[in-house]
């Protein structure tokens, strides 16, 4: 793995660019880029924080922008009643001046893995610019954070891939339940009545 971050670094900023756009685009199998990041950092010190802050809040808002206009194209194995909740919440955010920049900065934020929200998103088929925004802001602080104490937090790339790649899987099954989850609640009954209802996801149908 040495080998791939040595190869990868001698393009500097434009390879970790390019290498997080893919990794993004990815919606699973994945590991967190604020660890690809660190990892980089951790194998050349002399690259500056606030540039790979920057480059890394870029790269991964085109990685989630390709990542939900694909998963757009998935919506239509979702049935008609949860295609409908997903309007609902969707009308709900626009309706909100702020609705989707507040969301996706939260969500950006924090160094949880995006790609849940992401495609959430493109089965919502939201097209809300500020969404993008929200992330970008969230993700460039979140990133110097987590760079700035990398030498307390950070998981070696290598130990990641070679030994805790159960961990990963374990994050993906994560956001994929949570996918599952989000789109079988009635938002319109919780918006409504403000009580937490679910309706049965397609895929439990037989």
């Amino acid at each position: 793995m040495l080998d791939v971050l040595e190869i990868i670094a001698e393009f500097s900023y434009f390879g970790i660019f390019l290498i997080l756009i893919g990794v993004n685009a990815s919606p699973v199998l994945m590991p967190p880029t604020w660890i690809i990041l660190s990892s980089f950092y951790a194998f050349d010190p002399s690259l500056n924080l606030i540039v790979l802050s920057i480059i890394g809040a870029t790269g991964a808002t085109i990685g989630r922008f390709i990542l939900k206009n694909i998963s757009s194209f998935f919506r239509k194995f979702v049935g008609p009643e949860q295609q409908s909740n997903l309007d609902i919440i969707g009308d709900f955010l626009n309706r909100k001046k702020y609705g989707y920049v507040v969301a996706s900065f939260l969500f950006g934020a924090t160094p949880l893995p995006s790609n849940m929200l992401f495609i959430t998103y493109g089965l919502m088929k939201t097209k809300s610019f500020g969404l993008y925004v929200g992330f970008w802001f969230g993700r460039a602080v979140s990133y110097y954070v987590m760079l700035s104490i990398g030498n307390i937090v950070l998981i070696p790339l290598i130990q990641i891939f070679e030994e805790r790649y159960i961990g990963i899987l374990l994050l993906d099954g994560i956001s994929i339940g949570s996918v599952i989850f989000f789109t079988s609640i009635n938002w319109a009954h919780l918006i409504t009545y403000k009580k937490l209802k679910f309706v049965r996801p397609r895929l439990w149908r037989f």
